[in-house]
């Protein structure tokens, strides 16, 4: 997946949340640590999403990609951007696309723990 095409299915992304009711505080945060693709709130948990695009699913498809390696880099990059905030609830949820269409959108909420 080319640049572009991330940068477009993040937005696409947090177009399809936004319209579920979260709101944008955040994109593509990055620290040594890591990076978050979206950082968002829905009441008053902080949600840390990680957006994939897959179109197809020869390498196991977007959810086999987020391994445990990739969640200990999301999990400490989250650690790190809370550092110094007051501590909300927060969670994890991935949002798994096949294309550019909500049809192609799977939200998975709490997709991992920290």
């Amino acid at each position: 997946m080319n640049n572009t095409a991330g940068g477009d299915a993040e937005a696409r992304a947090a177009a399809f949340l936004g319209a579920r009711g979260l709101a944008l505080v955040e994109t593509n945060y990055r620290c040594r640590m890591g990076e978050i693709d979206l950082v968002l709130r829905e009441g008053n948990t902080i949600v840390f999403a990680e957006v994939r695009l897959r179109r197809s699913a020869r390498f196991g498809g977007a959810a086999y990609s987020i391994d445990r390696s990739k969640q200990s880099r999301i999990i400490k990059a989250a650690r790190h951007w809370l550092a110094g905030r007051a501590e909300p609830p927060c969670r994890f949820d991935v949002v798994l696309m096949k294309g550019m269409n909500d049809a192609d959108i799977e939200w998975i909420r709490g997709a991992f723990s920290a």
